[in-house]
């Protein structure tokens, strides 16, 4: 069973005692707020870190790099599996570390892929097994994600966790359309100057482009912003007495149906917006790069998780006040009717077609953003306060495997086949989720 008291009890600059939520006579709503701002902050980079692969991807071989469209997919896929292991551990440490260190400890960690990929884009011998290990890295910041969730849900009461975690992660998803918004911006212009590395040579024989750009911008211009925030979290964070002894008394959650069902719903919702983010600019190369005309892809990528994100915090007080099963049956429905509708534009002709592809794809951005606040509104209504923030890791842990497993269908069956895939399985989970959770007589109305 888990603990009452903190480990580090001692330490009253760290650790908080007697702390319940749920009471609002003793909830001290100043400590909370302030605990989901610097949170949110260092997720938000956290993200970017774990994208900023698919914003550099696309231009890899522009820059005197040789990779195969499946190589690109793969590499685009690394931080997704990354992400999802290093999920599976960050789940198990908010009760053991507290939030005070673990964010902390946490986001110091994003310099390493922001700085390795910094000198990796100035050099096109880097090995292909290189750009693979930078990926992996990159993957640090998908997987802070299961450990700052459940931190900031600690200090909210239920009724306030869908706006909470609606915000948290609806603000923190934003790093991903951050990057892939900013990327294409700062890589023309030689801010850090000469010391900090010569311009790549860019090259576009298809659109006639020839000049010089600076990528390494593209991973440095971060590294301060990640100082300010490692130093907010070890001055300004607390840690919660919602504490464990070790692992083995967080693996209750697995013995529960409702950790599985929310997991495959969590899947559904995130793990389709993590895949089709990380994927959408490949997708975009891969099927209209040889037409005349033919889009941009970083100009393009960052709108789909921009819309993502933006539904996921609008949908967290609407998930408060409807219920969260109810608003991940829509999104759900959703999901599945708009990648329906993409089916049907994946076989362009020309760049004229990218109009009604862009837009469905816009549409399905929009649902997994919807479900991915409404989702993390049921599981602490569903679960017990402890085992809520270990459900809510699990199920971020896996959904992060999206950007991994979509890579790599993507590099073996055809986009119609794969966005097909995405309907049937978004169907399937529509119904589960009305027969567990919104209809009448659900067994977890939520």
């Amino acid at each position: 069973m888990a603990s009452n008291t903190a480990p580090h009890a001692k330490n009253s600059k760290e650790w908080l005692t007697g702390w319940d939520p749920n009471n609002e006579a003793s909830w001290d709503s100043k400590i909370a707020w302030r605990t989901l701002w610097v949170t949110t902050y260092a997720l938000t980079l956290g993200f970017i870190s774990w994208f900023l692969v698919s914003a550099l991807a696309p231009k890899l071989n522009s820059l005197g790099f040789d990779l195969s469209k499946k190589e690109l997919y793969w590499l685009a896929a690394m931080p997704g599996l990354a992400g999802g292991g290093l999920r599976l551990v960050w789940m198990f440490l908010p009760p053991i570390f507290g939030t005070r260190r673990l964010v902390t400890y946490s986001t110091a960690l994003l310099v390493l892929p922001l700085l390795g990929w910094s000198f990796a884009v100035r050099n096109p011998s880097t090995p292909y097994i290189g750009l693979l290990a930078l990926g992996f890295l990159a993957g640090l910041g998908g997987g802070v994600f299961s450990g700052f969730m459940p931190s900031t849900s600690y200090f909210f009461p239920k009724s306030k966790q869908g706006v909470a975690l609606g915000i948290q992660a609806g603000i923190g998803n934003f790093g991903v359309s951050i990057v892939q918004f900013v990327t294409p911006i700062i890589v023309g212009s030689a801010m850090f100057g000469a010391t900090l590395g010569a311009p790549q040579h860019f090259v576009d024989t298809t659109k006639g482009i020839d000049k010089f750009a600076w990528y390494q911008n593209a991973g440095l211009l971060w590294i301060p912003f990640v100082v300010v925030a490692v130093i907010l979290a070890g001055t300004l964070l607390k840690s919660v007495p919602v504490t464990s002894r070790g692992v083995k008394d967080q693996l209750d959650i697995f013995s529960n149906k409702h950790t599985w069902l929310m997991t495959l719903l969590y899947v559904m919702t995130f793990g389709t917006f993590s895949g089709l983010a990380a994927q959408f600019g490949l997708l975009i190369k891969n099927l209209f790069g040889e037409f005349v005309n033919a889009p941009d892809p970083v100009k393009y990528a960052f709108f789909g998780p921009l819309i993502g994100s933006a539904a996921r915090v609008l949908a967290g007080p609407i998930s408060d006040r409807f219920g969260g099963g109810r608003i991940t049956l829509f999104s759900g429905l959703g999901i599945a009717g708009s990648s329906l509708f993409t089916v049907f534009h994946l076989s362009p002709q020309s760049s004229a077609d990218f109009a009604p592809f862009f837009w469905g794809m816009m549409t399905v951005f929009f649902f997994t953003g919807v479900g991915n606040a409404s989702t993390f509104k049921q599981m602490p209504m569903i679960f017990q306060p402890r085992q809520a923030g270990g459900v809510i890791g699990w199920v971020s842990a896996i959904a992060a495997f999206g950007p991994f497993v979509f890579g790599v269908l993507l590099s073996l069956v055809a986009p119609k086949s794969f966005f097909l895939g995405v309907c049937i399985f978004a169907l399937f989970c529509s119904v589960v989720t009305w027969w567990y959770y919104a209809r009448p007589n659900a067994e977890k109305k939520s």
